[in-house]
């Protein structure tokens, strides 16, 4: 493995736009008006890596439309490798329209028939690029449909086989799935192969059926080649897995304006201190401190609307950690 100053970190999956009511609190039929959103969970953590200094690379397709073209600009404005990404001529751009509620939580629905994303193939797969990462991370939309699913379990493969570091984030979105059974087979099908899951309370809720706040509940989603499970429970922060110990660090009472991408700046952040020190899985303290700041960045994110545009600088992240330690 190639000994760079600053880790690769390569994301795989959807890259699409958001529409986003200008009003929030409203319903979709009831806007007006929308914001244009970059987003898709992948290419938001792709973008959170970069904005904090790290290297990120992103792999996936878009449609080879206007905003196909516009998000890999945005990629690139953003410091994003964008090598790993194909055009589709002949399937549009996925798009998502998220409501806001008036608690800043979120309400999807999805035009993807079948849009881009769902169309790369292994053959387009960029194996170099993948092969130079310290660390590989993916969701578990690009699970849903061929041929990305054969595309997405050919680069798990080709990431385990190169000593790779396999990061998932399942991120559930049951309307893209025909069931919730086939969400929660779909999402459990990779989950072994992981060395690092992060899951939301509310996914542990809908993939163990039980309750999240327990931890026998959280341990069932356990496996023996994890490293580390973390759940996020929103602004109370987060809580830890590792093989010898765990627990739970606080977060930061932020006023959320919107939660898309939260969970994207901290898994950008999170992975960003991995790549840049492994021994964070075995050093509690070391690891403690990269969640608290992930934790911050997380918290940040929610402030403004949009993924994207409202990912933290590291100085903000700081800066909050900072706030709340005196």
């Amino acid at each position: 493995m190639t000994t760079n100053p600053t880790p690769l970190i390569v994301t795989f999956g959807e890259m699409l736009i958001d529409f986003v009511p200008d009003v929030a609190g409203v319903s979709l039929a009831e806007s007006g008006g929308f914001i244009k959103a970059p987003g898709g969970a992948p290419a938001n953590v792709a973008c959170a890596i970069s904005k904090l200094g790290g290297k990120s690379a992103f792999i996936g397709k878009v449609g080879d439309d206007e905003f196909g073209h516009m998000l890999v600009d945005i990629l690139k404005k953003n410091g994003v490798n964008s090598e790993g990404v194909c055009y589709d001529p002949h399937a549009r751009t996925a798009l998502a329209f998220v409501t806001l509620k008036k608690n800043g939580e979120r309400e999807f629905m999805f035009y993807r028939n079948p849009s881009a994303d769902m169309l790369l193939k292994e053959s387009e797969l960029n194996m170099g690029l993948l092969k130079q990462a310290k660390v590989f991370h993916y969701g578990s939309i690009s699970l849903i449909s061929e041929p990305c699913r054969s595309a997405h379990l050919t680069a798990m493969k080709a990431a385990r086989e190169a000593g790779i570091l396999l990061s998932y984030d399942p991120n559930v979105r049951l309307p893209l799935w025909p069931s919730s059974d086939a969400a929660r087979d779909g999402i459990k099908s990779i989950w072994k192969d992981a060395d690092f899951i992060k899951v939301s309370d509310d996914e542990v809720a809908f993939l163990t059926q039980g309750d999240p706040e327990k931890e026998d509940v959280v341990l069932s989603l356990w496996h023996d080649r994890l490293k580390l499970l973390v759940v996020t429970d929103g602004e109370k922060g987060c809580r830890y897995f590792a093989k010898g110990f765990k627990g739970r660090v606080p977060g930061f009472s932020v006023k959320a304006v919107d939660t898309t991408g939260a969970g994207d700046a901290f898994v950008g952040s999170f992975l960003l201190s991995v790549a840049k020190d492994t021994s964070i899985f075995d050093k509690e303290e070391k690891l403690r401190e990269a969640l608290a700041f992930a934790n911050a960045c997380g918290a940040i994110c929610t402030t403004q609307k949009g993924a994207i545009p409202a990912l933290p600088s590291t100085s903000d992240a700081l800066a909050l950690v900072k706030s709340k330690a005196n």
